[in-house]
């Protein structure tokens, strides 16, 4: 069976700086990002035919190639679902790439989501068939619905409060070490997080990711052109997306068993199309909006059983020198969050050698999409 394996790999990266609010547009943050990943690369505006990114995205692939010089494209895509899509937007790209559709592709997203208005604020559209058997009754934020999920899993599988925690601790003492992280300068202590006031129970303040302005962006061409490229070419090993029967945005209210997400579906293929395991995973960076994500995600993925995601956190598994490492520059609860696209880059650091909390000899990384949402997933190594 042909594959992706190995054929296309992230030749640059690039990134705005984060904050809660930027004076720039979401365009112009846009084209600095991709400006940035293809100096990164060392490959001229010009020579960029083909674009992905997020359905989401406001900042269109005309605006794009118009504003940083592009040639003829030849190739252009997008992914929906959210956070679900970062992962996705790669694959798009190696598939392009490997098939010659395109040459050389960028994918990016840019967000102003710290200094503009939430998605469900405005109650005056008609709400998506999905959000009708929800927010009528309550659940109007992702916070409520994944809050719901939470308190389930508690329920089922007797993770707590602490396994939450050491999710968060995890992100935020990788944060402190990342000048770039909007927490760079902000430790975390169990007793903040105990205290603080709860967003949708039982998530409190710090179960929740951040609210960022901020822009990322790659760079991915095919495996041969990446060797001659100016930094060291991280392939893209295997790459799956993952819609489950019967699913159902966030709650999964339809499936048989609504902690059984989108991460098992999108696992069974990555993990089919790779030369690698759970085992064999260095690092990983794995899709954080909110804590809970994370538990069910180390299960989806095959690095516990089921019911073990919370137990998994304990004794430092998260952190630096841990089992597992996760979320190494801060993640979306403690660097930024961008959809997701921050765990991207923090890969292609890792296996580098270039994080500001480097795994000793890394060379293998997974990276997640977003969990509770049709997903996606991509395996790199060095």
């Amino acid at each position: 069976m042909a594959t992706l394996k190995d054929a296309t790999a992230i030749a640059g990266i690039g990134q705005t700086a984060f904050a809660k609010r930027l004076p720039e547009s979401e365009k112009t943050l846009a084209c600095r990002a991709i400006l940035a990943a293809l100096d990164d690369a060392g490959i001229a505006p010009s020579e960029v035919d083909g674009f992905a990114s997020y359905t989401m995205e406001e900042t269109d692939e005309v605006e794009v190639a118009k504003a940083i010089g592009a040639g003829d494209v030849t190739f252009f895509s997008k992914v929906g679902y959210g956070g679900g899509g970062s992962c996705a937007t790669l694959g798009l790209l190696a598939a392009a790439i490997a098939t010659g559709q395109a040459s050389v592709g960028v994918a990016w997203r840019s967000r102003k989501r710290g200094s503009g208005p939430r998605p469900w604020k405005n109650t005056a559209v008609q709400l998506p068939t999905p959000a009708q058997w929800t927010r009528p009754y309550g659940l109007l934020r992702p916070a409520d619905e994944i809050g719901m999920l939470a308190r389930r899993y508690m329920h089922e599988y007797g993770a707590t409060r602490d396994h939450l925690f050491n999710v968060a601790l995890a992100c935020r003492n990788r944060a402190n070490q990342n000048p770039d992280a909007i927490m760079y300068d902000r430790p975390l202590t169990r007793e903040m997080y105990m205290t603080s006031r709860w967003i949708s129970e039982p998530l409190c303040l710090f179960d929740n990711c951040l609210e960022t302005d901020g822009a990322l962006a790659c760079v991915i061409v095919s495996a041969e052109r990446a060797r001659d490229c100016r930094q060291k070419p991280v392939y893209l090993h295997s790459v799956a997306q993952g819609l489950p029967a019967q699913h159902h945005g966030m709650v999964n209210y339809w499936n048989d068993d609504p902690l059984t997400g989108p991460a098992w579906t999108a696992a069974r293929q990555l993990w089919k199309q790779a030369d690698f395991g759970p085992d064999d995973v260095h690092v990983a960076q794995i899709y954080d909006a909110f804590t809970p994500l994370v538990p069910l995600s180390l299960e989806g993925y095959g690095f516990c059983a089921r019911g073990e995601g919370g137990a998994f956190t304990e004794g430092g598994a998260l952190e630096s020198g841990g089992r597992l490492p996760v979320n190494t520059g801060g993640g979306g609860l403690s660097e930024a969050y961008v959809h997701g696209f921050n765990l991207i880059t923090e890969g292609v650091k890792q296996l580098r050698g270039t994080s500001t909390a480097q795994v000793p000899d890394a060379a293998t990384c997974l990276v997640t999409a977003g969990e509770g949402v049709p997903t996606s997933a991509v395996l790199l190594r060095s």
